[in-house]
């Protein structure tokens, strides 16, 4: 009967119940119904234990983070510096917008930040030089899932916390990826300029006009260099990586750039915190989810089930992606690692697939999936900053989750794309 847990959880997200209590409502009920009342106490003390961890104290830090650097004009500078480079090109806002995103995901590592942080700014500027606001909403969408995957990245530390894996190698195997996306819209944004013949943002800055917005952006842009810089070089652990970010954050804002005020500090708090909560309370509920799947022996019946589809594990590779973009249309990325990393992880190593090969192939599908019909969290933010339906924003988007797509597959089949950094850094055998 347990073994019913999972499509009760589908039938509770279809109805419209929110992810966290999907996750504790389904495994709580069949347990209930199967006699296990004992069991159900343990279920709900897990939800509490899943969160009592300090590796991620990290996210809600590095949210808190990402707050600072938005609320203290950051966020202006990082697209001035953008536009400074990118701007005098056909499509040229369209650019900025992706380019802006690979700068803050260093800065937040969270594609809703992203969203909410360049949206706000870059959709109505986009409308006012020509683009429909449902294509500059779409490009904002796509260009955002760089944010959790170009480090510091919650999804990679959640992913470390659950498998055991190191969280600086997945910060560097990240950037490549995170890279490939930001250039391959960047070429889609190119065609498609000719096609539909974008305006050009602005004039070409000139050299001193560009190191001048250079030196704007210095201080937010050394942020991730002080993060991966202090963890690769064993100076402080990724979660005190994180409380150094906040503190660098509040220097810069208050003392250095002057443009946060104290009296900002509490809206900055309030918001950092409701969004860590979201996010800790459903990893925890993951967790407890994740308590069910083991008793229910989940973990050895699918991966017999997988092993008897195919033993080559370039097959393998190809049906996983495809479970997890559709897994990533339904659940939030954080969730669905801690449920199925430990169920799909151990069966790919088994195979010969590096661990943090396996965990980059993952968290890029799953983050790829906030941008995805029907419920990817993305399009529901990037609609209500642009005030649009999300159907609307489906539809400009498809040309553009392409590019996601055929990134997915090249670091699957070609795993020194992933590989080589954290080899170089003495990280990966």
């Amino acid at each position: 009967m347990l073994s019913l847990f999972l499509p009760v959880f589908l039938v509770l997200l279809l109805i419209g119940l929110p992810v966290f209590f999907g996750l504790v409502f389904a495994p709580g009920i069949l347990l209930y119904l199967n006699g296990q009342e004992r069991d159900v106490v343990l279920l709900y003390r897990n939800v509490y234990n899943g969160m009592d961890s300090f590796p991620l104290m990290a996210i809600p830090f590095f949210m808190l983070a990402g707050e600072l650097m938005n609320r203290g004009g950051i966020t202006m500078r990082l697209v001035e510096f953008s536009q400074a480079l990118m701007g005098h090109l056909r499509g040229g806002l369209a650019h900025v917008n992706v380019m802006s995103s690979m700068l803050f995901a260093g800065l937040s590592g969270s594609a809703v930040a992203d969203v909410s942080a360049l949206g706000s700014m870059l959709i109505p500027a986009m409308e006012k030089q020509g683009y429909s606001r449902q294509f500059a909403a779409a490009i904002t969408a796509a260009s955002s899932v760089i944010g959790p995957i170009i480090p510091p990245s919650g999804i990679m530390i959640i992913y470390a916390y659950v498998m055991g894996e190191s969280v600086a190698a997945l910060f560097l195997a990240g950037i490549v990826p995170g890279a490939m996306v930001g250039i391959g819209l960047m070429v889609m944004i190119a065609r498609l300029a000719n096609k539909y013949d974008f305006p050009v943002a602005s004039r070409k800055y000139t050299w001193p006009e560009r190191g001048k917005a250079s030196l704007k952006a210095f201080f937010p842009l050394m942020t991730p260099v002080i993060i991966l810089g202090g963890i690769l070089g064993g100076v402080f652990t990724p979660t005190e990586a994180a409380a150094v970010a906040v503190g660098y954050a509040i220097i810069i804002g208050l003392f250095v750039m002057r443009s946060l005020k104290m009296s900002e500090l509490p809206g900055v708090l309030t918001r950092a915190g409701i969004t860590s909560a979201v996010v800790l309370l459903l990893v925890g509920a993951a967790m407890a989810f994740k308590t069910v799947a083991s008793l229910a022996h989940t973990p050895e019946l699918l991966a017999g089930f997988i092993l008897s589809l195919s033993e080559n594990p370039l097959i393998l590779l190809f049906l996983i992606n495809i479970l997890l973009f559709i897994v990533g249309m339904f659940l939030d990325a954080g969730p669905a690692i801690i449920i199925l990393g430990p169920i799909l992880g151990p069966i790919f190593i088994e195979l010969g697939v590096d661990p943090v090969h396996f965990a980059i192939i993952m968290a890029v599908n799953l983050t790829v999936g906030l941008a995805t019909p029907p419920m990817g969290l993305v399009l529901f933010v990037t609609a209500a900053v642009a005030g649009l339906k999300v159907e609307q924003v489906v539809r400009a988007i498809a040309p553009l989750l392409m590019v996601h797509i055929t990134v997915i597959f090249l670091i699957t089949y070609f795993p020194a794309l992933c590989l080589t950094i954290p080899r170089l850094a003495g990280f990966v055998d």
